[in-house]
């Protein structure tokens, strides 16, 4: 009887074998001016697979324009939701984190306290990273969405505090992998714009929305327009090969509008096509709805019907330069790129996201820009 106990409790210490071993988790947390995010996946050879998600609307960035620091009611939302997701991860028991703040920490006078405070009250340790590590890691996200016979990509991912705007050389991405990417993303200019959903629509919340379409549309070309010049965006993408990627919670809900879901599936709208003439048709019909009747809409909903002007706003307005080509939706993006960066980048100690380290502020202007 006491042999029997024995080779039991040997079976029950027993290392599991190689084979039985499950993949290491990683996860990914963003923690951005209208949302806060998070992404679990396992690696695997090609890629990874997603083992959990979580998306809740903090507004982080609420008020900050007209008091340069995030308020106490937007810091107890992000809290909140910070709190889901630092249980999940322990539920999980994912072994890799990395969490990141973009544009409303970057530009809040408060940014780096409120870093600290959510180390101290959940064990997560974010970093604020700085406009161009956000366009890189969002072109990561989507690198696979380069259609093979492009010349050049412009990806566009609009935030809720800002827009990142790449123009890509897909000869290279397609060249280079993404083992390349990861050492050099092939990007021939790139551009940050301090306007994204929340910022455009408080900004001309006085107006009423026949005044403040148009007052949006021509506050973000102010921005676009000058960069595009530059860098002879318009000549780049009129090649007739070219196209458009757009990574944004603006671009999916425009999308599922377009492909008439009456439920939002990501397998119906990553990786799809929209016209120009088509999309535009569509994005007309969410500015003459207004915002009650955007809320019905499935795919968009309450949550997001009032930031909807804005967003349709920055299509436009990026769109504009290259209306001859076509736009391909991306449900991916910058937790994407940061999950691929940790598993096939260089290697990193091993953390838990709780490491107390002093949080570094990068500083948000009022337009940031950069060709490489």
């Amino acid at each position: 009887m006491a042999e029997k106990k024995s080779r039991e409790g040997q079976r029950r210490n027993r290392r599991p074998s190689r084979n039985d071993r499950r993949p290491p988790l990683y996860a990914a947390v963003d923690l951005g001016t209208n949302n806060c995010r998070l992404l679990v996946a396992a690696p695997t050879r090609k890629g990874f697979n997603v083992v959990d998600s979580h998306s809740q609307i903090a507004r982080l960035g609420e008020g900050l324009e007209q008091s340069g620091e995030l308020s106490e009611a937007a810091m107890n939302r992000a809290f909140d939701a910070l709190d889901a997701i630092s249980k999940k991860l322990k539920a999980k028991r994912v072994g890799h984190v990395r969490c990141i703040a973009t544009e409303a920490c970057r530009k809040a006078t408060n940014g780096a306290d409120f870093i600290g405070q959510i180390r101290e009250r959940t064990g997560l340790t974010f970093k604020i990273i700085g406009p161009q590590e956000e366009a890189r890691l969002a072109l990561i996200g989507c690198h696979n969405l380069i259609d093979d016979d492009a010349k050049s990509a412009l990806v566009l991912d609009i935030g809720g505090g800002s827009t990142e705007l790449s123009l890509v050389d897909a000869d290279r991405a397609r060249d280079s992998g993404l083992d390349g990417m990861l050492k050099k993303p092939p990007i021939k200019a790139w551009v940050s714009v301090p306007l994204g959903v929340v910022t455009l629509t408080e900004a001309f919340s006085h107006l009423d929305e026949a005044e403040a379409y148009p007052a949006m549309l021509e506050k973000a070309r102010s921005y676009i327009e000058p960069w595009a010049t530059k860098h002879d965006v318009r000549a780049i993408l009129a090649d007739g090969a070219s196209h458009i990627i757009g990574t944004s919670g603006t671009v999916t809900c425009v999308a599922g509008v377009h492909f008439g879901l009456e439920r939002y599936r990501r397998d119906m709208v990553d990786g799809h096509w929209m016209d120009h003439d088509g999309c535009y048709s569509t994005m007309d019909a969410l500015i003459s709805a207004g915002p009650v009747g955007r809320a019905k809409y499935p795919t968009i909903g309450e949550d997001r019907a009032g930031l909807m002007l804005a967003g349709c706003a920055l299509m436009d307005a990026v769109w504009s330069l290259a209306p001859q080509s076509r736009m391909r939706v991306a449900d991916r993006g910058l937790r994407e790129g940061l999950l691929l960066s940790m598993m096939k980048g260089p290697k990193r100690k091993r953390s838990r996201g709780g490491r107390k380290r002093k949080p570094k502020q990068q500083g948000g202007e009022a337009a940031v820009e950069a060709k490489s």
